[in-house]
């Protein structure tokens, strides 16, 4: 049994699952896509758990005025949260799924919704054989990139993550912005105590808005936590 956690990029003109329906605001993203369900096999509507960060009642308001949403809820607060919709159409992601299921790969939610320097990219680790892997890479539609970020054998210990799996060594794997600037802060001094850099040196360095770098920063921080960190005692 095998794993494969690929990173997949939409062409200019292909939409891309982070654009329904926020398009390319920066008020609210789409993180991840916690679970995709359709409602039945003969309806083409689908329900979908989102996880969203950014201004909750600008999410909202977009939602309140995609016609693709029929139904929706959000909890949370802050700049956090999870949205429960309910769509017209599958989209691009259900479209995905469907060669998935196709090929009878099983996939490991959540899929996470990344940066990469053409965009938006979605990043999903599915599991099945070495074939069946194959077969759906080469079964993409038309649009859209793929790019395999970590290949082996699937690990059934519940407290490993195949997802974490990086370079060799163990270390996480960052998508190509966050490493350019997990590299920038390394070398100004931004880990040094005290720190030489603030984040509004890196943003300036990076031609980014402050809040996009804190943003950044904290999900490289956070991935490093999870590699790094022992599991929690039960």
């Amino acid at each position: 049994m095998r794993y494969a956690t690929v990173t997949l990029f939409w062409n200019d003109g292909h939409p891309s699952p982070s654009d329904r329906p926020f398009g390319h605001t920066e008020a609210i993203s789409i993180e991840a896509i916690r679970y995709l369900n359709p409602v039945s096999e003969d309806d083409d509507r689908y329900v979908e758990l989102l996880e969203l960060r950014g201004d909750l009642e600008r999410a909202r308001t977009l939602f309140e005025a995609s016609p693709d949403a029929l139904e929706f809820d959000i909890a949370g607060d802050g700049t956090h949260g999870v949205a429960y919709v309910q769509r017209r159409t599958v989209g691009p992601v259900g479209d995905l799924l469907s060669i998935l299921q196709t090929h009878e790969l099983v996939v490991d939610w959540p899929l996470s919704v990344v940066d990469a320097e053409s965009g938006r990219a979605l990043e999903l680790t599915v599991i099945g054989t070495d074939r069946a892997i194959q077969r759906a890479a080469a079964d993409l539609p038309d649009g859209v990139a793929l790019d395999v970020r970590r290949l082996g054998d699937y690990d059934p210990n519940p407290d490993h993550d195949t997802r974490s799996r990086g370079a060799p060594g163990g270390s996480p794997v960052l998508t190509d912005r966050q490493r350019e600037l997990f590299e920038l802060a390394w070398n100004e001094g931004y880990y040094e105590v005290p720190r030489q850099t603030t984040q509004r040196d890196l943003a300036d360095e990076l031609d980014l808005a402050t809040g996009t770098v804190g943003e950044h920063i904290q999900r490289i921080e956070s991935k490093l936590a999870a590699a790094y960190a022992r599991p929690r005692r039960q």
